[in-house]
C-alpha cells in the first residue's frame, strides 16, 4: 500500500488506542508532502508504530479513521463494512417492523457503523448516499457498487452530497451513482405511507431518526387536538391521525414542506382528513393562534451546528418551548426535540425546565426520547448520540 503517511506528536496516540474515530489537527506533528483533502492516509505514532488508516481533512478534524488495522481502503473494504451494517439491520432492526420490512431505514450511520463521514438511507429499492467528508465523496462509485452487491433489493443509488460536503475545491453534483428511477418514491413505515423525493427534500428526503418517537406519539393521539410544528413531511401528523387524533395542524415556514405534508396526509387518509396545513414562521404562529392543543410536537432544525452557538441555541429552545407550553391544554403533552449535536442532553433538559418555569405550570417527564437502533452510536464516540427529546406532561 502506498498511502501517504501522517505522524502524530509524542503521546498523542492515546485517543486512537481508545478507538475514538477522529484525529484532531493539534495531534499531528508532520505528514508526507502532497497530502490532499480526501486522500487515504496511514497514521503512525511518533515512534513509527502503525495506528490507523482514514481520510485526511485540512480542518480541525484532520483524519476520519476508517480502520485500526493495516488494511487497504478499497471496494472490498466498503463491501465488508456495508455487509456488517446490513446484517445488523436485518437481525435487530427490520425484524421489528409491523409492516413490510426494509422499506425505509438507515443502513449506514457514520461512526456508528465505522464509516466516518458516510450516511446511507434506504427507501424501498433506492439507496440515498450522503458524504460528509471529501474522502467519502470521492469513494461514491465504490460505495454504490458495494450497496448493490450486498443488499439484494437495492437497484438504484442516489448521491445527495452537494449540501453536506465541506466547502473547498472538491464539489459533487447530486445525481444517480447507479441505476436511476422516477421520483418521488412511495414507501411505508409501520403501515403509514410517505412520498420521498431525495432530489428536492431535506437531508436524504425524510427524517428516519424519528420513527420510534412517531410511533409513541401515535399511542397518545386518540381524540387529541394536535399541533405539529416544523412539520416538514408531516410524518408526525400522519401518525397522529393514525392514532385517532380529532384534528391535526401542521405548520412550517416552507411552502414546499406544507404541500408535502398535505400530500402525505391525503396519501394515507384521502381528502376527508381533519388536517390543516399552514405556511408560517413557528414563533409567529404560536404568538397569533387562538387555538389550544392536547399534543404539540416541536422538532426544529439544529439551532447549534457548532459549540460557539450553544448559548444562543439554548435560549431559543427555552423561548420556543415556553411558547408551546402556553398553547397546551391542561393535561396536554409536549413532544420536544433537539437534533443539535453540540447541545447535550442535560443542557436541553434544563432549557425545557426553564421553559416550564417561565410559564408557571407544573410539568412531568413521561419519556426520554432518542434516535432508533438503525442510528447506532459508537461507544467510543458519544458525540454520535445527537438526537435528544422529551415527552412532557404539562398540568
Amino acid at each position: 500500500m502506498t498511502d501517504k503517511k501522517i505522524y502524530l506528536g509524542h503521546g498523542r496516540e492515546d485517543s486512537i488506542k481508545r478507538f475514538h474515530p477522529w484525529i484532531f489537527s493539534g495531534a499531528v506533528k508532520r505528514m508526507d508532502s502532497g497530502v490532499s483533502e480526501g486522500d487515504t492516509v496511514a497514521v503512525y505514532s511518533s515512534k513509527g508504530e502503525f495506528l490507523c488508516r482514514g481520510h485526511y481533512e485540512p480542518g480541525s478534524i484532520a483524519v476520519r479513521i476508517l480502520t485500526f488495522v493495516d488494511e487497504e481502503i478499497n471496494g472490498q473494504f466498503f463491501k465488508n463494512r456495508i455487509s456488517e451494517a446490513y446484517r445488523l439491520r436485518k437481525k435487530y432492526v427490520l425484524s421489528a417492523f409491523a409492516d413490510k420490512p426494509g422499506d425505509m431505514y438507515r443502513l449506514v450511520h457514520g461512526e456508528g457503523d465505522l464509516l466516518s463521514g458516510l450516511v446511507v438511507d434506504i427507501y424501498g429499492d433506492t439507496a440515498v448516499v450522503q458524504a460528509h467528508s471529501v474522502g467519502m465523496g470521492k469513494s461514491g462509485k465504490l460505495i454504490a457498487k458495494a450497496l448493490t452487491d450486498v443488499c439484494e433489493n437495492i437497484k438504484h443509488v442516489y448521491n445527495k452530497s452537494s449540501s453536506t460536503l465541506p466547502e473547498g475545491e472538491y464539489t459533487a453534483e447530486d445525481g444517480w451513482l447507479s441505476g436511476g428511477r422516477e421520483l418521488p418514491v412511495t414507501v411505508s413505515e409501520y403501515g403509514n405511507r410517505f412520498e420521498i423525493n431525495p432530489e428536492e427534500g431535506q437531508k436524504t428526503g425524510f427524517f428516519i431518526d424519528q420513527r420510534e418517537n412517531r410511533l409513541l406519539l401515535q399511542r397518545y393521539s386518540q381524540g387529541a387536538a394536535v399541533l405539529n410544528l416544523f412539520c416538514y413531511t408531516g410524518a408526525f401528523s400522519v401518525y397522529a391521525m393514525k392514532g385517532g387524533a380529532a384534528k391535526t395542524d401542521s405548520v412550517d415556514s416552507s411552502t414546499k414542506a406544507v404541500a408535502l405534508a398535505n400530500r402525505n396526509i391525503e396519501l394515507n387518509f384521502g381528502n376527508t382528513a381533519s388536517h390543516r396545513g399552514t405556511v408560517s414562521d413557528v414563533f409567529d404562529y404560536l404568538k397569533t393562534t387562538e387555538d389550544n392543543y392536547d399534543l404539540i410536537i416541536l422538532d426544529p432544525p439544529a439551532f447549534a451546528k457548532h459549540r460557539n452557538a450553544v448559548r444562543n441555541a439554548l435560549q431559543a429552545y427555552k423561548r420556543l418551548n415556553a411558547k408551546a407550553m402556553e398553547r397546551l391544554n391542561p393535561g396536554g403533552i409536549l413532544f420536544t426535540f433537539s437534533c443539535s449535536q453540540a447541545v447535550g442532553k442535560q443542557q436541553f433538559s434544563e432549557a425545557v425546565f426553564s421553559a416550564a418555569a417561565i410559564t408557571g405550570r407544573q410539568a412531568s417527564i413521561l419519556h426520554y426520547l432518542n434516535q432508533p437502533a438503525d442510528h447506532p452510536v459508537n461507544i467510543y464516540h458519544p458525540e454520535g448520540n445527537y438526537l435528544k427529546g422529551l415527552a412532557v406532561y404539562v398540568k
